[in-house]
């Protein structure tokens, strides 16, 4: 493999369990944004895959969108649906996974929406709120 794909790896190799990463995402924390399809074409040839007992979890890079790969290297859609399953990420259908929910951020953490994470947090100021007082501008 080349100097590329061992990035991927590095980058995919730190996506917790639980959580997925989209192409773009492994290829913006690269620095090289614009590589997105050649993210994937690296993990097509992942020769450690988690879904294998390998130490590469491929299975957890999905596309911008939250759906899976139709052509999932490693057995199909269907065996990617089911690792992701078994590590608690949620999906929205058949296909999608709830990105909202279940993201990473490319930093170890995640981050929830932010109507989940203050659920009851207002949407909009009170009607009576006054921004010139707020803001201190007389």
């Amino acid at each position: 493999m080349g100097d590329f794909s061992e990035r991927v790896f590095d980058i995919v190799r730190q996506i917790p369990a639980g959580r997925v990463a989209t192409y773009g995402l492994v290829a913006q924390l690269m620095g090289r944004p614009q590589s997105a399809r050649y993210v994937g074409f690296a993990l097509r040839n992942n020769p450690s895959p988690a879904a294998d007992g390998g130490t590469t979890p491929c299975h957890r890079v999905v596309f911008k969108d939250g759906s899976l790969c139709k052509g999932f290297a490693f057995g199909g859609p269907g065996v990617q649906r089911k690792l992701l399953e078994a590590e608690g990420v949620a999906f929205l259908d058949d296909s999608h996974i709830d990105l909202g929910l279940c993201l990473w951020d490319g930093k170890g953490a995640f981050s929830p929406r932010p109507e989940e994470a203050f659920p009851d947090a207002p949407t909009t100021p009170p009607d009576d709120f006054d921004w010139i007082a707020e803001l201190g501008e007389d």
